[in-house]
């Protein structure tokens, strides 16, 4: 036989699967669940005739049309979506102006969402235009190749989600929302240049312009306008204790109630509408209250578990595409929970913004987990071989 008996090893595919990411995801869903129903129980039965699971209801219909989407994203070529890219652009800011229409919807004094005739789900198009600004720039990066990391390519890419943030901002008045669309790109761009002094530099440049405006609505009373009233807020909760300081006061008071094993999962007492949007962006609130220093270690714990293995993925994604679509979803879910969980321990400003995965809205847990997909997507064709 040829080679003497020596037989040729012949080199074996397989492609990978991250069932650990789909673990993880699963995990945060459900208890993501739980906790809905834990910190909404009281206020809708009340407020929906005795329907305790009225919100629970609601965001497990959506979870499940969004594990559908998840299932069938991942299972097509991720490369299929590249030719949609300025698509992407054009519904994220075709759908911003949807809230304008009749269809658009009003809620806590803000227009933030539209239904879609025929489905009991709301729609917010903040959620779109991340998906569309991550599969946007994503294609960018690609076509731009080395000179995204000159600083005329950094302020082409800061340039180009500009006025979808500038549109979330002005048209829904979700000042979160777009700061998340901004940190994406920041985010994204940071990743592909090797370069990071100027990043630090900027870095610097805006903390110190931040602190700036600080110093100016302090000494001016807050008297700018509702977000300056916030700022104040954010800095001496207990001056406004009845008006815009009062929502953190309640959600620390949760926070410092719960210990550190918690009081036991239903048994908080912030939830029986001491505190606004329990089930909602002060979600994080009732975990403490509830699960204690421990649980909210634990959800800390699995944000971080599950954006490491993104990491993994991107980090041997096949091509520069594959490796910025996962680097953008990093980047929404890593900012969102971040600036969320700031937010409920007064660490930054009060801003409306859901944790990721565990808080009530549909929109978010929807266009999130087709993001996931994406990321499985990328997974799939991540080859092991064996020679």
């Amino acid at each position: 036989m040829a080679g003497k008996g020596r037989r040729k090893r012949k080199e074996q595919t397989e492609y990978f699967f991250d069932y650990s990411l789909l673990v993880i995801v699963l995990f945060l869903l459900g208890f993501g669940l739980v906790m809905i129903y834990s910190a909404s129980s009281y206020t809708a039965f009340q407020d929906y005739k005795g329907d305790s699971g009225h919100f629970m209801k609601r965001q497990l219909l959506a979870i499940i049309i969004g594990l559908v989407l998840m299932i069938v994203v991942a299972n097509i070529d991720y490369h299929f979506w590249a030719r949609f890219y300025l698509l992407g652009y054009i519904v994220s800011a075709v759908s911003i102006l949807v809230v304008l229409t009749p269809l658009g919807i009003e809620s806590h004094n803000a227009r933030r969402w539209f239904r879609i005739p025929g489905i009991p789900l709301q729609v917010q198009p903040a959620e779109i235009a991340k998906v569309g600004m991550i599969l946007f720039l994503a294609v960018m990066v690609c076509k731009m190749g080395k000179s995204v990391r000159s600083m005329k390519g950094f302020m082409i890419m800061m340039a180009m989600p500009l006025p979808i943030a500038l549109e979330i901002y002005f048209v829904t008045r979700n000042l979160s929302s777009a700061l998340i669309v901004m940190a994406i790109s920041f985010l994204m761009v940071f990743v592909a240049s090797p370069d990071y002094k100027k990043f630090v530099l900027m870095g610097a440049a805006g903390v110190a312009a931040a602190a700036l405006l600080v110093a100016v609505i302090v000494s001016t009373g807050g008297e700018g306008g509702f977000r300056s009233g916030r700022i104040v807020a954010w800095l001496d909760p207990e001056s406004q204790a009845q008006d815009k300081g009062f929502q953190t006061l309640q959600g620390l008071y949760a926070i410092g109630s719960g210990g550190i094993w918690g009081k036991g999962l239903g048994q908080s007492m912030q939830k029986l509408k001491f505190l606004p949007e329990s089930q909602n962006d002060m979600i994080f609130s009732i975990i403490c209250e509830e699960l204690g220093l421990f649980g909210a270690i634990a959800v800390i714990v699995m944000f971080i578990m599950l954006i490491w293995r993104m990491m993994i993925i991107a980090n041997n994604a096949s091509d520069l595409f594959g490796a910025m679509l996962v680097v953008g979803v990093i980047g929404h879910i890593a900012v969102q929970a971040i600036l969320n969980i700031a937010v409920v321990t007064n660490t930054i400003p009060n801003t409306g913004i859901s944790l990721p995965f565990i808080s009530y809205g549909g929109s978010s847990v929807m266009f999130l987990l087709i993001e996931v997909g994406m990321v499985l997507s990328v997974a799939k064709r991540i080859q092991l071989r064996e020679l």
